[in-house]
C-alpha cells in the first residue's frame, strides 16, 4: 500500500489505520516522490490526496500511472469533493473517491474491495 498526501498528519493517521489491517505501507508527500520511487512496482493499492499544492494532483498521478500501463487501484481523497471532481476522478480511473473527513471504515471498505476486485 502507498499513501500519497502532502499533509503529514493525514499520512500518519492513514498509515496507522492501514497498518492495523496488516498491510505494509509506504508514505509519500507528493505524487512526484511516489513516481520516482520503486513503490509503484511494490504497491497493491494507492491512497492519494487529490489536491497537493505546488505539484501533481492525485488525478494527474492516476493518469500518469495509466500511461505507464499500471493497473494498481487508486483511491482518491479530498476535502473539496464535488460532483465534477468525482466525475473527473471516475473518468481517470479512480477506484473510489472519498470526501475528507471520512469515516475510517469507509476507507477500509474501499481498500478491501479494491484489493479483492
Amino acid at each position: 500500500m502507498s499513501i500519497v498526501d502532502d499533509d503529514a498528519g493525514i499520512r500518519s493517521s492513514l498509515d496507522g489505520l492501514i497498518r492495523s489491517l496488516g498491510y505494509r505501507v509506504a508514505l509519500f508527500e507528493s505524487a512526484e516522490s511516489f513516481l520516482c520511487s520503486n513503490a509503484l512496482d511494490e504497491s497493491h493499492c494507492v491512497v492519494s490526496d487529490v489536491q497537493m499544492p505546488g505539484g501533481m494532483s492525485g488525478i494527474e498521478l492516476l493518469k500518469q500511472m495509466h500511461q505507464a500501463d499500471c493497473v494498481i487501484p487508486v483511491i482518491l481523497i479530498s476535502a473539496f469533493t464535488t460532483e465534477a471532481l468525482r466525475e473527473q476522478a471516475q473518468l481517470a480511473g479512480a477506484y473510489c473517491t472519498l470526501k475528507k473527513p471520512f469515516d475510517g471504515e469507509d476507507l477500509v471498505t474501499c481498500i478491501e474491495r479494491a484489493l479483492n476486485a
